[in-house]
């Protein structure tokens, strides 16, 4: 087992990212999973904590399945399989509205006194538990460099290979811990994975705002 649990997943991301401790990194983590963990890392290097909003889009009677993704401003990324998957044209634009509102639901619960942190001119440090098909990460990675950050770094604990190549294409820089062929699920990686709730995530971003 690569990992304990998501802190001992954290602290070896946030060694392996060290090269920008004292750079202030604006870290932002993919909800909402990756949130602790990248608390953890957003202290270790001296840098800010924030979430970015995406949402994957799921397959028609497969939930589980990203067959897309979508960010807070409603721009969205559709894998190429998605139409042998079954989704049509009118099924992806009902997805995706459910999706946005999810987003907007989140963003009013985790930071309602102000605004997301500006990624304009900063290293940036977009952090999950793991990708499977790296659509939500990629989504991620898509809005913020519209925002234009001054480096774009994608760091997971776990991926499978085929993702982190198509991933590399929308980032500056990937960080990656453990790279199985054998990939079924992010799970399978954590000997202890437990579901991280909203008021965890709350928690979470009070405590760095104090």
């Amino acid at each position: 087992m690569p990992f304990r649990n998501r802190n001992e997943a954290a602290g070896r991301l946030a060694a392996s990212l060290s090269a920008y401790k004292g750079l202030n990194p604006l870290v932002l983590a993919i909800p909402r999973g990756a949130v602790p963990m990248a608390h953890v890392v957003a202290k270790a290097l001296g840098g800010e904590l924030d979430v970015v909003l995406v949402r994957k889009l799921r397959a028609p009677h497969q939930p589980e399945l990203a067959i897309g993704s979508i960010d807070e401003s409603g721009a969205i990324y559709v894998a190429d399989y998605a139409e042998r998957m079954g989704a049509s044209p009118e099924y992806l634009e009902r997805e995706a509205e459910e999706q946005l509102l999810t987003m907007r639901r989140r963003r009013m619960q985790y930071t309602p006194i102000r605004p997301p942190l500006d990624p304009a001119g900063r290293i940036v440090v977009v952090i999950d538990d793991g990708l499977a098909t790296g659509a939500t990460m990629i989504s991620a990675l898509h809005a913020l460099r519209a925002k234009g950050p001054k480096k774009l770094v994608c760091a997971v604990p776990v991926a499978p290979p085929s993702t982190l190549t198509e991933v590399a294409r929308y980032a500056d820089e990937v960080v990656c811990l453990e790279a199985p062929e054998a990939f079924r699920a992010v799970g399978q990686f954590y000997g202890d994975f437990p579901q991280v709730g909203d008021d965890e995530v709350i928690a979470t971003l009070r405590m760095q705002a104090a």
